[in-house]
């Protein structure tokens, strides 16, 4: 079997959503099947009954969206009251809901504590409903590890990985939260779409970089994508990554999902610069890995990011080498003008460049849209997730500097 590459970064381990902390039960939502059979068995069901018993499990928490064990009619009273006794069905917390005037909705989420000096770790996830389709857009990790210096995220330091519940979880709040399960109630602002399902699809683009949590986000794809359950079809995930050329093909093979390449530069020498990745998987190795991705064609395009940068990247000549790179590559090309952020040295291009660099690339036979910027208002848009971990690590920081114990406080904060 491939393994990591043995320069992937090694953030502290992330608890599960499973773990217990004070007074509160482990939550056994976002659990794969394998979770939910140890659970069971952990609770004293026996072995020949563990199958049965993950089957409605499985329904009740991915399907209907159950809140409590009582709700679960077709499971024994008894088997009821020992689940409530040993586990729940928390979810996440909402610490703030953010809705844009254009409808995308931001969630701060914060994670299970682990002890009393730890509020938990805090994410985002981007809701942006459309016409024909609602897309949830799911962190992998607390922070990045990655600095794109475009990228608001980027000034996040890496904290940790994100396990696969917490992954699922996001989902999870999110149908929560837009009356997204059978018989739910949507939200009476009117700017959720009218369609049977609010989230049609799933974007790995959120805060961190997919390819680094690997096994993590492989295990959250087999929930998500479990026909008795969420049922989201594979070609309607989409992993991003910033071009983590060795476990490219491994995503390939094991997650199996749609892939875009967030590439930015048609040129090392800049692509070192906005993503600084690129030193050690420069545009070559990438493209090579690009060409041979598991089950590539026609029907299976990789999308490639490209963010429109006044003055840097949006030049035609860029445009045309863009074309010439990609040759061969089964390919839909996305210009994402620059969304700012607090802080920012980068401008946006201007829209006639924008439109005349999306000629040259639809000139050339490729799908090159330029992705509407959405949630600007709230900091929602592409490149400008970040939480507020940050102040959390500084808080702990300074409960050390004055004497007070901060052990916890921040699980897996790190300065290196």
């Amino acid at each position: 079997m491939t393994t990591a590459p043995l320069d992937m970064p090694r953030p502290a381990a992330p608890h599960a959503m499973t773990q217990a902390e004070p007074g509160r039960l482990p939550s056994l939502v976002g659990l794969t099947r394998a979770g939910l059979g140890e659970a069971l068995l952990a609770a004293g069901v026996p072995e020949r009954e563990i199958r049965m018993r993950v089957g409605q499990l499985w329904h009740w928490i991915y399907f209907r969206g159950a809140t409590s064990f009582e709700a679960m009619t077709n499971v024994g009273k008894g088997l009821r009251a020992t689940l409530a006794t040993r586990y729940s069905l928390a979810r996440p917390e909402v610490v703030t809901e953010q809705v844009s005037v254009d409808g995308t909705r931001k969630w701060l989420m914060r994670m299970p504590s682990t002890g009393p000096h730890d509020r938990g770790a805090e994410i985002e996830a981007v809701y942006i409903p459309e016409s024909d389709r609602g897309t949830l857009c799911v962190s992998s990790q607390v922070g990045c590890t990655l600095t794109c210096t475009f990228c608001h995220t980027g000034t996040q330091k890496l904290v940790r990985n994100l396990s696969a519940a917490e992954i699922v979880a996001q989902l999870i709040v999110a149908r929560d939260r837009l009356g997204d399960w059978p018989g739910g109630v949507r939200p009476t602002d009117g700017l959720v779409p009218d369609a049977e399902r609010a989230v049609s699809n799933i974007v790995f683009m959120g805060m961190g970089e997919p390819l680094y949590n690997f096994e993590n986000v492989r295990d959250a794809t087999e929930v998500l994508s479990d026909g008795e359950g969420l049922s989201l079809s594979r070609r309607r995930i989409t992993l991003s990554t910033s071009g983590v050329v060795p476990m490219i093909e491994r995503a390939g093979d094991e997650i199996g999902s749609m892939l875009a390449i967030s590439l930015h530069a048609v040129r090392d020498e800049l692509r070192n610069e906005l993503v600084p990745l690129n030193k050690k998987y420069p545009i070559a190795d990438l493209l090579d890995a690009c060409r041979n991705y598991p089950g590539l064609s026609n029907a299976r395009r990789i999308t490639f990011e490209y963010v429109m940068l006044k003055g840097v990247n949006d030049s035609l000549a860029e445009a045309r080498e863009l074309v010439r790179l990609l040759k061969g590559i089964p390919a839909k090309i996305n210009l994402i003008p620059f969304n700012p952020w607090p802080g920012t040295r980068y401008e946006c291009s201007d829209w006639d460049q924008i439109e005349a660099f999306s000629e040259v690339v639809f000139r050339a036979g490729y799908a090159s849209p330029v992705r509407t910027p959405r949630g600007r208002d709230i900091l929602a848009a592409c490149g400008q997730l970040k939480s507020e971990t940050e102040k959390l690590r500084a808080r702990a920081r300074l409960m050390l500097e004055s004497g007070i114990g901060a052990e916890g406080f921040f699980m897996g904060a790190s300065d290196d």
